[in-house]
């Protein structure tokens, strides 16, 4: 099982014992899954502490890209973990790949869950590339959203490396 996911551009890197899965790149999810019910999107990874408890992650890089969506980054988060979860619960059993099936399992033999966005904004805001979310107001609109799985999720938005996260996260070098 693999310690390190490289997402959006950036590299997620877990501690001992854990492991992660970039789900939404599955073959189970981009074959299988993805367009039930008119199409479903997926949180990014999915990691499993050494102590039972499953990680939703996202992760979402706006100091190069603009946000396009005209929802809520809170809104599309909590429908991704709904949708996660799903088919977290259908590979266990569907899945054609045994290694996926086998990470699937484990995935929902979890103790708890818990939900993480991690948010990279430009340091310096401007017209081009403004702040999406307000850091002030964050943690309280990712918790309202999620709540139902995880009423603590984690959100960090200010650091690369934020010290309530607990894996190590870094640009992918060129």
């Amino acid at each position: 099982m693999s310690l390190v996911a490289d997402v959006d551009g950036l590299r997620l890197t877990m501690p001992e014992g854990w492991w992660v899965w970039k789900y939404d790149d599955s073959a189970f999810y981009r074959k299988q899954f993805q367009n039930l019910a008119g199409g479903s999107k997926a949180m990014d990874a999915v990691a499993l502490a050494d102590d039972g408890t499953l990680w939703l992650i996202e992760i979402k890089d706006y100091r190069r890209h603009r946000r396009t969506k005209p929802s809520s980054v809170f809104a599309e988060v909590a429908s991704k973990v709904r949708a996660t979860l799903a088919g977290l619960a259908t590979a266990r059993v569907r899945a054609n790949d045994q290694d996926e099936k086998t990470k699937a399992r484990q995935a929902m033999t979890c103790r708890q869950i818990r939900v993480a966005m991690q948010l990279v904004q430009s340091v310096k805001p401007s017209k081009l590339f403004p702040q999406v979310v307000e850091p002030h107001d964050a943690q309280i609109k990712l918790r309202q959203a999620v709540k139902a799985v995880d009423p603590h999720p984690l959100c960090a938005i200010k650091v690369m490396n934020d010290a309530s996260l607990p894996w190590q996260t870094e640009p992918i070098p060129n």
